[in-house]
């Protein structure tokens, strides 16, 4: 069965601005939920856990953090283990950036900070891990790549890409969600489908990582309909 076509040059309402505060916080917990329940931060954790120092502080980045969830989690596992991490949570949206502070307002591991993704404010190398989750697809063209360009020179160790794989069962499972659990939020009703149709399959994420220059690139699939980009 072929792959359902990615739809390009349609945006998703979260990018736009002035939204409803308490409608904005509450699609974010969409995606914190999705994220949660259907392997999206168990598979980031799987890949990112081995990468961090029993010696040192591992100092990641997130870029396109949202309600920076996936820091939350990180820092949760990292002190189970007893290791240290220093993860800057970023993203360019300032209603976005708000509600990320105010969420790890009990994590001084995490700072908030606002950042473009395309033009990162920080030198080569600044960290040891740089992710991206759920944010590829929000790029057209050649910005896709120059995003993988940034999250690669300013991480010393691994890019790491969490992405939705563009299937008919993904999305049919967000058309459902839509209709039911979604339905009363403007934003994730429109927005969750339309992100499976934006997303990726493994060898187009695979391709992308080889034209943006990444080394010993792999993508893995994870468990529900997720792929994972590790570039070294």
């Amino acid at each position: 069965m072929s792959p359902l076509p990615r739809r390009t040059h349609a945006a998703e309402y979260l990018d736009e601005p002035g939204h409803d505060p308490r409608e904005l916080e509450a699609s974010l917990g969409h995606v914190a939920a999705v994220n949660r329940w259907l392997g999206g931060t168990r598979a980031v954790l799987r890949h990112v856990l081995p990468l961090l120092s029993p010696d040192r502080t591992t100092h990641i980045v997130d870029v396109g953090t949202g309600a920076a969830d996936i820091p939350r989690a990180i820092v949760h596992a990292a002190r189970r283990r007893g290791l240290a991490v220093r993860i800057v949570a970023a993203d360019l949206h300032p209603q976005i950036l708000d509600i990320a502070r105010r969420k790890t307002a009990a994590y001084p591991e995490i700072t908030v900070e606002r950042a473009d993704a395309l033009a990162l404010p920080h030198p080569d190398g600044a960290f040891d891990v740089a992710l991206l989750t759920l944010t590829l697809h929000h790029f057209e063209g050649a910005d896709q790549e120059k995003a993988l360009r940034e999250l690669a020179r300013v991480s010393q160790c691994a890019v790491v890409v969490n992405e939705l794989l563009r299937s008919r069962a993904n999305y049919f499972g967000a058309r459902l969600l839509a209709a039911t659990v979604w339905r009363r939020n403007r934003l994730t009703r429109h927005d969750g489908p339309l992100s499976v149709l934006r997303a990726f399959t493994a060898p187009e994420l695979l391709e992308l990582a080889r034209a943006a220059g990444l080394h010993d690139a792999r993508v893995y699939r994870h468990f529900f309909q997720r792929l994972v980009l590790v570039g070294r």
